[in-house]
């Protein structure tokens, strides 16, 4: 049986591999998340899936898969540790990155505040602000 923290290792790889195969940047630098704002862009408009786009079906693992993706690539950069209370459906969304500052953010929720909100919550300044 695999842990929460397994499927979020394990999702920010398959989704990296499907970013790529679908011509986004995903090499785990922090310039790649400037991809996942326009994959955002280009198949979400403020909490609708666009139509017969990437995030139509499957949306909740490929919303969490972005957001690992994303707590990869700030946790290569920067180190820290993955943090989950429990492996509850419901801790899927509350799985936390805390960063060796001291501070912890919550990537798989930023991804999917981004999906429901729009580019008003950018998935790119808190990238910036985990520095």
């Amino acid at each position: 049986m695999t842990s929460l923290l397994d499927d979020v290792r394990t999702s920010a790889q398959w989704i990296a591999v499907a970013l790529s195969s679908s011509g986004y940047k995903a090499d785990s630098t922090p310039g790649s998340l400037r991809d996942v704002e326009r994959f955002m862009d280009e198949h979400s408009d403020r909490g609708a899936a666009a139509a017969d786009g990437l995030l139509a079906t499957d949306l909740g693992p490929r919303l969490f898969a972005l957001g690992a993706y994303v707590g990869e690539t700030i946790r290569r950069r920067l180190g820290g540790a993955w943090a989950a209370a429990g492996d509850s459906p419901i801790a899927e969304i509350n799985v936390a990155l805390r960063l060796p500052d001291g501070s912890t953010i919550w990537p798989i929720q930023r991804v999917i505040k981004r999906f429901h909100n729009g580019p008003g919550d950018s998935i790119t300044s808190t990238a910036r602000h985990s520095r």
